[in-house]
C-alpha cells in the first residue's frame, strides 16, 4: 500500500479524521464498517508509528491574515547561533526561522496583533545576546498564501472521497 499505511482501511480511517478528528470511534467504526475496538487500535498504532503526529482545527480563514506580519533578517555572531535559535523558538509571535546563506543568517517571519506589539518584539529579538543586527520589511498585504490553501484543498478533496459532508 504505503509505507505509512497498512492497508486500504488505514487510508480510509486517516482521511475521515482529516475530515473530522473529533469524530468519534463508534462512528468511525460505522462508516468503515468494522468493529470499534479495530479503529481504536488503527489509530493507536498510527498514533505510535508517528503517521498520526497531531490533530487540530481546519479555520474558515486564515487568522493570520488579521495580524501585522514582518520579514526580520538577522545577523548573528557565529558562536551563538544555537543559542539564538533556541531564544527565537521561546517566542511564540516567530512563526518561520530559516537559516540561509549571505550576509544575513536567519530570515524570520513574525506576527503580531498590533504594530505596537511588533515594534516590542523585534525590539526583544534585537535584545537576543549573539544578535549582531537585523532588518524588518512590514508586510502590506497578503497577495495568495498557498500553504493555507493547500491545506484546505487537501482537506475538501479528502472529504469529497470518504462522502463526508
Amino acid at each position: 500500500m504505503s509505507k505509512w499505511f497498512k492497508d486500504e482501511l488505514d487510508r480510509k480511517l486517516v482521511a475521515l479524521l482529516q475530515a473530522n478528528a473529533r469524530e468519534s470511534t463508534s462512528t468511525l467504526a460505522k462508516k468503515l464498517d468494522v468493529a470499534r475496538s479495530t479503529v481504536h487500535e488503527r489509530i493507536a498504532r498510527l498514533e505510535k508509528s508517528g503517521v498520526i503526529t497531531g490533530y487540530s482545527a481546519v479555520l474558515s480563514h486564515n487568522p493570520s491574515e488579521d495580524n501585522v506580519q514582518a520579514m526580520v533578517m538577522l545577523a548573528v555572531e557565529q558562536k551563538r547561533g544555537k543559542q539564538v535559535v533556541t531564544r527565537l523558538n521561546s517566542f511564540p509571535s516567530v512563526k518561520v526561522c530559516l537559516a540561509i546563506n549571505g550576509s544575513f543568517d536567519y530570515f524570520l517571519s513574525v506576527e503580531e496583533s498590533t504594530l505596537e506589539e511588533l515594534d516590542g518584539l523585534l525590539d526583544d529579538i534585537g535584545d537576543i545576546p549573539g544578535v549582531e543586527r537585523s532588518t524588518s520589511w512590514i508586510v502590506l498585504s497578503r497577495k495568495f498564501d498557498r500553504r493555507y490553501k493547500e491545506v484546505l484543498q487537501m482537506v475538501k478533496s479528502q472529504m469529497e472521497e470518504t462522502g463526508t459532508p
